[in-house]
């Protein structure tokens, strides 16, 4: 596995950034965010289960350029080796 980095939250410190990777072999998109509170959790659990392989993370809308750069490079990737 080889991770393109696209970047961090450009206002959070260096040991706690929200950070958007994408995988070179499966187009995935990687990302690191903050916890999601109880309450978001509960929402989130109205449309379905949260299984104990998954997590609910809140990114910043600041991050909004770097998840686009990563959502454009992943598209990219799964269109050339056909992942999709």
């Amino acid at each position: 596995m080889s991770l393109l980095f696209f970047g961090k939250d450009p206002d959070s410190d260096d040991d706690h950034c929200p950070s958007a990777w994408v995988d070179e072999t499966t187009a995935d998109l990687v990302l690191q965010g903050w916890k999601s509170d109880d309450a978001t959790e509960a929402q989130c659990l109205n449309f379905g289960s949260i299984p104990d392989t998954e997590a609910v993370i809140r990114i910043p809308a600041r991050m909004v350029p770097q998840l686009r750069k990563a959502c454009d490079a992943a598209e990219r990737a799964a269109n050339e080796s056909n992942l999709r």
